[in-house]
């Protein structure tokens, strides 16, 4: 039996994730989710001559069929769309019912980017805004119709803390949870922002992926017809190249996305994982973007969550690492100050699948579901990483603009 975890690390008892659900560029089944991890192929396109992650043909088709099933969801943002058809089926996994009253909170970084922007453009066509231009691009938009889709009653909270926003929710879940409050909540993000201003802001930003070699005919057939045409010899063949800390350039991608996770307090034998540990930390701010070199705040987010934990006792860290220089090197900085000469196994989801911005911590919760799952630890391509010995205790790292840093400590 798991012991209750200590006060220290912020959590009362161990909280069960019943059930996962997740549409990325990946794909939606476990099995195909899953069987991309292991390949050593990524899932970038280009769109109007940038890097992107898009998902799937098949299922753009299952959102526009979501889309046109109630008339009161034509007006709606992809990023509430995919947080119904991800939701639906968490709770379908979990066996939750509408009368359960369970909890519900969905956060997003960019919230209905798409659709606020052109409800913007009609603005200044016509100067005059469309009636329901403001009650469809509210950030509360998200839970709100989730809520109304699902028919519960619980509570339902929406928020954005930029990149860590999904772990943020799964912060907020466990505290309703433990305070008996609720007994059952659904938590996750949702980001659909392959706009071309969301594009362009990251690109003024100067961290947004740029292709060289490869050029952008070339790298869009070799995705379609689906090869593994990756090759570490060749940079650009990676677009992406988080955790790479010898790259001379910021490659950060953007990705949609949507992941939602039941949880419910205690042990529960059929649970995907187990929550041991929670971790949060907010740092000083020198840039309004920027960590400090030795990202104070995973240092104390990591910390919290290891609690009385032996550093050594975890296995695999499954790292935030956008793809960008100083953003890479400073997470890999604090985890060095944590884990001293011992650090464990790392690896990333994103330079696979690129950066869904607000979701990204919850697809890096099913990365580590997945591997826990498996035992199998999923390595990235261009790094020579030693493989753990074992697959028990990994580590989950979110932080976003602002040094919003979370940590999470996901146990079999």
């Amino acid at each position: 039996m798991l012991k209750q975890v200590q006060h220290d690390n912020k959590m009362i008892q161990p909280i069960s994730i019943t059930s996962l659900a997740t549409i990325s560029p990946l794909g939606k089944t476990t099995d195909e989710i899953w069987q991309a991890y292991k390949n050593k192929q990524h899932y970038f396109s280009i769109k109007d001559n940038n890097y992107v992650a898009e998902l799937p043909a098949e299922l753009k088709a299952e959102i526009k069929k979501l889309r046109a099933s109630d008339v009161k969801y034509k007006a709606l943002d992809n990023s509430v769309l995919y947080a119904i058809y991800t939701s639906r089926e968490a709770i379908k996994q979990a066996g939750w019912i509408a009368s359960d009253d369970f909890g519900i909170n969905i956060g997003s970084s960019r919230g209905a980017t798409e659709l606020f922007e052109n409800h913007h453009k009609f603005f200044l066509k016509k100067d005059k805004t469309k009636p329901l231009s403001s009650p469809t691009t509210t950030l509360g938009n998200i839970s709100s119709w989730v809520a109304h889709d699902l028919q519960t009653q619980g509570p339902e909270i929406s928020h954005s803390i930029t990149c860590s926003t999904a772990l943020h929710a799964l912060l907020n879940g466990i505290a309703w949870l433990n305070s008996g409050m609720c007994k059952k909540f659904l938590v996750g993000g949702s980001e659909a922002p392959l706009t071309a201003f969301t594009i362009s802001q990251m690109q003024a930003l100067k961290i947004y992926a740029k292709s060289n070699s490869l050029s952008h005919l070339e790298l869009s057939r070799e995705v379609d017809i689906g090869l593994d045409c990756a090759r570490p010899d060749i940079p650009e063949s990676y677009p992406c190249r988080a955790l790479d800390l010898n790259k001379n350039k910021n490659t950060m991608i953007l990705s949609e996305a949507a992941s939602m996770a039941c949880l419910e307090k205690g042990e529960n034998p059929n649970a995907l994982a187990t929550i041991k540990g929670i971790g949060y930390a907010t740092e000083i701010l020198e840039h309004n973007a920027s960590l400090s070199t030795n990202a104070l705040c995973f240092q104390r987010s990591m910390k919290m969550a290891l609690g009385d934990l032996n550093p050594d006792e975890i296995d695999v860290i499954v790292t935030h690492t956008p793809g960008t220089i100083k953003g890479d090197i400073s997470e890999f900085n604090a985890i060095k100050k944590i884990f001293c000469n011992k650090t464990p196994s790392l690896t990333t989801n994103k330079w696979k699948i690129g950066h869904s911005l607000g979701a990204s911590g919850m697809l890096n919760i099913e990365m580590a579901i997945l591997m826990l799952k498996y035992n199998e630890f999923v390595s990235v391509p261009y790094i020579d990483e030693v493989k753990p010995k074992r697959i028990k205790n990994i580590l989950i790292n979110a932080v976003g603009f602002g040094g919003n840093a979370v940590s999470i400590l996901l146990s079999k």
